[in-house]
């Protein structure tokens, strides 16, 4: 036997270039929202309620960066490459500035402390290839990433997923309607609602003035099935929604301890 044959394979790192440098601090928090597997997932489930400090270095620096991938067009936006370890532990979520980045083509999200992505990644129309991989406490993604028509190849860390086919963890709870006279929209607390706003509906993207009507669906979008969080501005918007993926729970929901999914593994 060769030399060749008993070597053994040695794949190569894809995302060694995504690393931020180290630090004497850890760069991100850990959670078991959903657990590690069917043993170990919680009953029930609640989302992130961390919100973003808006005034600090850290988003000022990203603010930066996403204006100077947006001045140059650049294609390829790898923005926690370029923080510090500390800074990468205060982003919770992305700026709504990210609307600006229409030239990306490839976002990666390597190992980040996110725990929410904003609707605006749906104006990334560019977007082909989608790296959050190993970014364990995104559990959902908002429907506004599936108006990035030519997204074709995404890496995603599935077992930290709410619903994945591996052992069905739990999805939050949410309300099915919620009147404006109730809550005031753009000050939402995000651990109830998922996020601090909601503006314009997921569906049709018209202002949402009137009620939010929010439902969870599986959807496959580059190589991963995801779950999306559906902020609508009506039923009649709800009724539009695709078929959610095969193999996952067949209609639109509300998510919470009740609902009855696929059995695991299908």
């Amino acid at each position: 036997m060769g030399d060749e044959e008993t070597r053994p394979t040695v794949f190569p790192n894809r995302f060694a270039d995504a690393v931020g440098p180290q630090g004497s601090e850890p760069s991100r928090d850990h959670c078991r929202c959903a657990g590690r597997s069917a043993a170990t997932q919680p009953a029930t489930v609640e989302f992130h309620a961390e919100r973003q400090d808006t005034r600090g270095e850290a988003w000022q620096r990203l603010l930066a960066l996403i204006d100077e991938a947006a001045a140059d067009g650049r294609t390829v936006f790898k923005p926690f490459v370029e923080l510090s370890a500390a800074h990468r532990r205060q982003i919770v979520t992305l700026p709504p500035t990210i609307a600006k980045l229409t030239e990306v083509e490839h976002l990666v999200l390597y190992g980040t402390n996110l725990v929410r992505i904003p609707p605006e990644i749906g104006a990334m129309t560019s977007l082909v290839m989608f790296e959050p991989y190993t970014s364990y406490r995104l559990h959902w993604y908002p429907y506004e990433l599936t108006r990035c028509t030519g997204l074709r190849s995404s890496t995603v860390s599935t077992r930290a997923l709410y619903g994945n086919f591996k052992y069905r963890p739990p999805f939050p709870s949410l309300r099915p309607v919620t009147m404006a006279t109730e809550v005031d929209f753009d000050a939402l607390d995000p651990g109830v609602w998922g996020a601090d706003r909601i503006r314009t509906c997921s569906v049709c993207d018209r202002p949402v003035d009137g009620d939010v009507h929010q439902v969870w669906i599986s959807r496959a979008v580059g190589t991963d099935v995801l779950p999306f969080l559906v902020n609508a501005c009506s039923t009649a918007c709800v009724a539009e929604l695709p078929a959610p993926y095969k193999g996952y729970v067949p209609t639109p929901h509300t998510g919470g301890p009740e609902l009855v999914q696929p059995p695991a593994g299908h």
